[in-house]
């Protein structure tokens, strides 16, 4: 047996199913249809169409935005300022910082990884007691403001916290707490993102291998994470660009001597006010995120292995042998590194002047429950209602872009397609400082004056979810076998059908997720919507930051109040997402790309 290329049972087709009646590995010719140049000239007008929406979406609310602020940055007293290029980069201070950052994140991500594949494998394969809800837990830290997040693990690795108290030593100083913060925070993406395409996989495809003479490692290594790659590597990206522009967690744990782009982006613009050094900056990001993601591509390269897509309640089993003991190390991890802080933070909400109660819930209701007044215009309470309406619209924005770019994206072509593709990705690397700035200096004038529009915050929302959307779905649509959509066609099916009975229930799942993902980042946004969101309509992430931005023990657990309420809306926000969309593939055999995005 050949275990170098994956191994595929023979479907109930038989010799004569979608391979062909010759037998063929199912690399048959497209038909006349679309051989042709009248067959390219429609692929081509199909692709332009898919990608006008998303093309428009990000020129308006993304590239003219950005560019203007750092036009602004680099042109000022009627010339160009070029040399302030130089200037910076030839800073030591701003080598090590850009240094640290990438670093980190390569770090970060690598230790997410190994972290949360197993837990990927257990939340898409293995059935147990609660297990929706705990995959719905896990997803919370990803919506928690960074300073919440931060400043519970703050109190569970310094001074008198956990590792200080049990085993005698504090992380606080090093940056093992940073990179324990990342995996807290983007444990969820790897285990979402891969094990939703793990749970579709025919498990009868590694069974195949295995008795054709393949041992358990080499059957997973040789047919399974093959057609894993593609989620493997969306993870991988996502993770590396989240910890790459890392704000919070690096402001309260890294202390004075640790700062990555974002901060010193932050930094000069609203501490220093200087806007060239911030452009600058900036502008290094975008340089960064064009290497990541063309190294990405020239590493990665497109391999198709043929696969089935089944029901993912045929997948998942109780656990078995040696499952037992992994299905209790995840348990473990998943206790140690996502409940523990989230504890420490319920914890501390009821916490309160006269010991253990809800003094700091009945606060909220208030809008100066501090007792020295101004702090919000209305009750923090309802916060939670306006979160939950501009993450709702954001989440329907992004999925409405994201799976238009999804779509243009599954039909493959070359440079133009790759250059969009990474078009899509620049707003998980870019200072949300900087879109929160050039949305409020460029969306101030007709036709497109917003400032003082509610629809401001989902459209910034809408930018970070679009990149889930697209990294979730991508892989699963480039698993529709498009000669299913062309035998539907010749059965007479319009492209409008075809779409809904053949490919919209493989990929609805999919859909899901994205949607799951997108509303979860709607929710937790914070660095674009500080300086967007209106005083009278504030999110829970902004309420929860001027909480903590003022002093006093009231303030300070209004705050993890809050803190906890998002915890609670986020996850009974995900469970809901996931019943509405739990579609079922119908299990027919599709092509997945195992390589580049």
């Amino acid at each position: 047996m050949d275990v170098d290329r994956p191994v595929v049972p023979a479907g109930p087709e038989g010799p004569e199913g979608p391979e062909g009646r010759d037998g063929s590995d199912g690399s048959a010719p497209a038909p006349a249809s679309v051989r042709g140049r009248g067959g390219r000239g429609r692929a081509t007008g199909v692709r332009l169409a898919l990608m006008a929406l998303p093309l428009a979406f990000f020129a308006v609310f993304f590239a003219y935005p950005v560019g203007a602020i750092v036009a602004r940055g680099l042109h000022q007293g009627g010339r160009w300022r070029f040399g302030a290029v130089g200037d910076v980069l030839g800073d030591p201070s701003i080598r090590h910082v850009l240094w640290f950052t990438c670093w980190q994140a390569a770090a970060s991500t690598a230790l997410t990884l190994a972290v949360g594949l197993p837990g990927a494998y257990v939340f898409a394969r293995l059935e147990f007691p609660g297990k929706r809800l705990l995959r719905a837990v896990v997803t919370v830290p990803f919506v928690l403001p960074t300073v919440v997040a931060g400043s519970a693990f703050l109190a569970l690795l310094g001074r008198g916290g956990f590792t200080d108290s049990l085993l005698g030593f504090r992380l606080d100083t090093s940056v093992w707490a940073i990179l324990v913060a990342h995996v807290f925070f983007n444990y969820a993406v790897v285990v979402r993102t891969v094990g939703g395409l793990w749970a579709q996989l025919d498990p009868r495809q590694e069974e195949a291998a295995r008795m054709l003479g393949a041992g358990r490692l080499a059957a997973w290594r040789r047919v399974t994470l093959p057609a894993l790659a593609p989620s493997v590597a969306a993870a991988a990206l996502m993770v590396f660009l989240f910890t790459f522009t890392s704000f919070g967690v690096i402001q309260i744990l890294g202390g004075p001597t640790r700062s990555t782009l974002e901060v010193e982006i932050y930094r000069q613009t609203a501490e220093l006010l200087d806007l060239p050094t911030a452009a600058v900056l900036t502008l290094l990001q975008f340089v960064a995120v064009a290497v990541i993601l063309g190294v990405h591509a020239w590493t990665v390269r497109r391999r198709e292995s043929a696969l089935r897509l089944v029901d993912a309640a045929r997948t998942a089993h109780r656990p078995r042998g040696g499952e037992r003991a992994l299905l209790a190390g995840v348990l473990a991890v998943v206790a140690l590194l996502i409940l523990l802080p989230l504890g420490v933070l319920v914890a501390r909400s009821f916490d309160g002047p006269n010991g253990y109660g809800l003094a700091f819930y009945r606060a909220l209701a208030s809008t100066d429950g501090s007792g020295d007044g101004g702090t919000f215009l209305v009750s923090p309470l309802e916060t939670v209602w306006n979160s939950l309406r501009y993450a709702a619209v954001a989440t329907v924005i992004a999925l409405a872009v994201g799976a238009l770019a999804a779509a243009a994206l599954a039909r493959r072509a070359g440079r133009v397609m790759r250059g969009f593709d990474a078009l899509l990705m620049l707003p998980l690397g870019t200072s949300a400082v900087t879109v929160g700035f050039g949305f409020l200096i460029t969306l101030d004038k007709p036709p497109l004056d917003l400032r003082d529009s509610w629809l401001l915050v989902p459209l910034a929302q809408a930018l970070v979810g679009v990149p889930f959307v697209v990294r979730v779905m991508l892989p699963v649509l480039r698993a529709v076998d498009a000669r299913l959509r062309e035998a539907a066609a010749v059965l007479g099916a319009s492209p409008l059908r075809a779409w809904r009975e053949v490919e919209l229930p493989m990929v609805a799942r999919a859909v899901g997720i994205a949607a799951g993902f997108a509303f979860a980042v709607s929710l937790g946004e914070f660095g674009a919507t500080v300086f967007i969101a209106r005083p009278d309509s504030p999110t829970l992430p902004v309420a929860v930051a001027r909480l903590l931005g003022r002093a006093g023990e009231m303030n300070y657990g209004q705050a993890m109040a809050l803190s906890t309420i998002l915890m609670v809306v986020c996850a009974a926000s995900l469970l809901i997402l996931e019943t509405a969309w739990q579609r079922r593939p119908d299990g027919r055999r599709t092509t997945v790309p195992t390589g580049e995005f």
